[in-house]
């Protein structure tokens, strides 16, 4: 048995917030007909019935029909809301049996009334339950115009019923009005959390889809970014090449200077590449603290950062801003944490990094990825180490990277070397690729 709670308990830290929350709805779904069953019908109907002989057929048979009305609306709960979540068609066929069901419930409670088998009070009760099982099916299945129409039509047909049956005046009235109130009751106790439930799922697709576009986004930017920086130097390349092979055919020393130029500026384009790939992979250490701050906090979960490191050199940020992401990344995912502190250090040696958060189960999921192992890898690019500590529903992990030592400001004469390169040909390289043309003419 306690093997038993014990693996369930870690089912139950394994799921998600919004299947937790679907998981508790549906159990709710589920014992809501029953406890009006027991409350309104079953036992305060069983110990007020007379002791003849038709109030007694007809009293445990509409109770027998009343338990089987729970029972159908328990069978088909799972398909209704499926219906309503848009992950399955019509279970128009359920409708059909419940609603045969509750006929026969109410025909039983209409007959109970024509014997005098029970007190008016206890057919109030009894009138209040029949249409819930019903209701809710019709709930999760209508839009609230068609179960308002709907619900109308049982309330009409079951005041006439009772009206037929000898119920006049003030009890009549109430009858439909207790009719009535049971069909709202159905539905905002089914209807709210259906539609919380759908809220949170919309939600979590657009997060998704939000996740989708940033990729897609980013993979757009380094596309550009690629073709703005090797469609030019290929294009001089290319013409530098024809260039060469035009002089070398004609025997003009020429091409050798050419072809130089041609390994001048493949180099060129390597160098701009492994910037464009280094600044791809480089993330902003500020901008993920604050990034990872905000999402946290949007999930509810109380987020508290200490330091932002704008001093550090731009590898030690990178480094450190993967941590930061991958960090939050696993928070979200595993456990269900209520706090998380994300504090950075740093002195003159090294810097220190922590994230620490609460939620964690005792018994860790399987399948944990690769992202620790990932971020080992990063870390060991610039001779960083990562720690974890998992205990007591606390999981730690601290991050030290060793500063390099402070460098002064280079000359400006390279400075202005590196500002140039990347910028593109100048008029007066251009004006050299037109001789070149000429040339080769």
């Amino acid at each position: 048995m306690v093997g038993r709670i014990r693996a369930w308990q870690q089912s139950w830290h394994g799921r998600s917030k919004i299947e937790k929350v679907e998981f508790q709805s549906t159990v709710t779904w589920h014992l809501l007909p029953w406890i009006f069953f027991l409350s309104w019908l079953s036992v305060p109907l069983g110990l007020s019935l007379r002791h003849d002989l038709a109030p007694q057929l007809f009293g445990w048979t509409l109770i027998v029909v009343a338990a089987a009305q729970c029972l159908q609306v328990n069978r088909s709960l799972r398909r209704s809301v499926d219906h309503y979540l848009r992950r399955a068609p019509l279970p128009s066929r359920d409708l059909v049996v419940a609603g045969v069901l509750m006929s026969v419930t109410m025909g039983l409670a209409v007959g109970l009334q024509a014997v005098d088998g029970a007190p008016s009070g206890m057919l109030g009760l009894t009138a209040l339950f029949v249409p819930m099982p019903f209701a809710q099916s019709l709930a999760f299945s209508a839009t609230i115009r068609s179960y308002a129409t709907r619900m109308a039509l049982v309330v009409a047909a079951s005041v006439i019923a009772f009206a037929l049956a000898g119920t006049r005046g003030g009890e009549l009235a109430a009858t439909g009005f207790v009719i009535a109130f049971a069909g709202f009751l159905a539905l905002i106790s089914t209807r709210c959390g259906a539609w919380t439930l759908s809220v949170m799922l919309e939600a979590d697709r657009a997060r998704e889809v939000e996740a989708r576009l940033a990729v897609a986004e980013e993979r757009l930017r380094f596309g550009r970014d690629l073709h703005d920086v090797m469609g030019r130097n290929l294009a001089v390349i290319a013409l530098k090449s024809e260039l060469a092979v035009q002089l070398a055919r004609r025997g003009r020393p020429e091409a050798v200077d050419q072809m130089v130029e041609v390994q001048r500026i493949a180099q060129e384009s390597q160098r701009e590449v492994r910037e464009v790939v280094r600044g791809y992979r480089e993330v902003d250490l500020k901008v993920e603290l604050a990034g990872a701050q905000g999402v946290l906090e949007a999930a509810g979960i109380d987020c508290r950062v200490i330091g932002s490191g704008v001093a550090l050199p731009a590898s030690v940020q990178s480094a450190l801003g993967w941590v930061v992401r991958e960090a939050a990344t696993n928070v979200l995912r595993h456990g269900d944490a209520g706090r998380c502190d994300i504090a950075l250090a740093v002195n003159e040696e090294r810097a220190t990094l922590t994230v620490e958060n609460d939620g964690v189960p005792e018994v860790a999921p399987q399948g944990q990825g690769s992202g620790l192992a990932g971020l080992r890898e990063r870390l060991a690019e610039v001779d960083g180490t990562l720690d974890t500590v998992s205990g007591d529903g606390v999981f730690r992990l601290a991050v030290q990277v060793p500063l390099p030592p402070s460098r002064g400001p280079a000359p400006s004469g390279r400075q202005e070397e590196r500002t140039g390169q990347g910028q593109g040909p100048s008029q007066e390289q251009e004006r050299e690729q037109d001789q070149d043309r000429e040339a080769a003419a």
